[in-house]
């Protein structure tokens, strides 16, 4: 089991990838915390430069020195050091815009929409999420992150490709959200074979080569379960945040908790659960008929700790001959104001702790 001394010991010679100085000499281990019975081992990290590829490179190396060396778990999570230890080190002047993971100046929020099982609507929440927060005035993106099953270009009525622009891609926009899928990049809707490393390697290549500009959140739409790629980009960012998508069946529920404990094994903050397909509603008697029982995104959020954003009946969006976009919900759609309230719910919290 290692002790504190021995994590700072094993983590003094990693080097900032910018400052080219080593953690000890910038004072770079912020905190270290272990805990014996899980032998998990959390640290926070100071580095010149967040949210960049290098940052990932880092991270890797840290959690990898630190398994190598007996800890069974890690969270990481990383801060941007303090000025002067910046301009203390600096090599070059008048670079603080390059390199970072977006490719531009501004550091977005990143919130990934995970589940436990499949067939929940997980993608739909993440389309209508991406486009209430757009329609609050944010600047919004989507990483569609479920390899195998992507569906977010078809959701949204994408018909055409991402351009490429010197060595960047270009996301393609849709109603003013930006967006990158493994959709864009498959032939005649092929099935994908490719393994777990080179699954990463897409991943880290949807943050690194897409030309994002400057956004204020950029939504992961997971695939379910707690998979290769939901592990790595647990791995690739420390401080991106949560939201479980369940139905209101027990067992939907079940499942989904363990992509919820995963987020908390991993010290992602949980903003709260979404209970999708909550009932479905008689257009002629007015009554609800719960087809897929009750409770069970309570039951989520209990267990989790966290709240309900929200509860989504099953409805379709209105039929539109000028926009195909089959799982957009309109602004003015009973649940395109559902999905307003709950933006709005997590766009508060979000900017109620960044005020702490």
């Amino acid at each position: 089991m290692l002790t504190k001394e021995e994590v700072i010991d094993l983590l003094n010679p990693v080097k900032d990838p910018f400052l080219h100085k080593t953690l000890e000499e910038t004072d770079g281990i912020v905190s270290v915390t272990v805990k014996e019975e899980k032998n998990h081992v959390s640290v926070k990290v100071g580095i010149s430069k967040l949210n960049t590829g290098e940052q990932m490179q880092m991270q890797q190396e840290i959690v990898q020195i630190l398994k190598k060396n007996g800890a069974t778990t890690v969270g990481l999570r990383f801060e941007q050091l303090p000025d002067e230890v910046i301009q203390k080190y600096q090599d070059t002047a008048g670079d603080d815009k390059k390199d970072t993971i977006l490719g531009g100046s501004s550091q977005p929020t990143f919130i990934a929409v995970a589940s436990g099982k499949g067939g929940v609507g997980k993608s739909t929440v993440t389309v209508n999420l991406a486009m209430a927060l757009k329609r609050l005035g944010k600047r919004v993106g989507i990483i569609d992150a479920d390899i195998y099953g992507f569906s977010v270009p078809d959701m949204m009525g994408i018909e055409y490709r991402p351009a490429v622009r010197g060595e960047k891609i270009i996301p393609v926009d849709r109603f003013g959200v930006k967006v990158i899928s493994m959709g864009f990049f498959v032939e005649d809707n092929s099935p994908i074979i490719w393994r777990g490393p080179m699954l990463g390697k897409m991943i880290n290549s949807f943050f690194s080569e897409v030309e994002w500009g400057d956004l204020d959140y950029l939504l992961l739409d997971l695939p379910p379960g707690t998979g290769d790629i939901a592990m790595d980009v647990h791995d690739l960012l420390p401080s991106c945040k949560e939201v479980i998508v369940t139905t209101p069946h027990p067992s939907a529920a079940f499942v989904a908790a363990r992509a919820g404990q995963m987020a908390l094994k991993t010290e992602h903050e949980i903003l709260g659960v979404i209970e999708n397909m909550a009932y479905y509603e008689s257009k002629k008697t007015g009554e609800k008929e719960y087809v897929f029982g009750k409770g069970g995104g309570e039951k989520l959020a209990e267990v989790l700790g966290t709240k309900v954003l929200g509860h989504l009946p099953l409805m379709q969006p209105y039929e539109d001959e000028d926009e195909f976009a089959p799982s957009v919900y309109q602004q003015d759609h009973p649940l395109g104001q559902e999905y307003h309230r709950m933006a709005s719910k997590i766009v508060a919290k979000i900017e109620e702790a960044e005020e702490v």
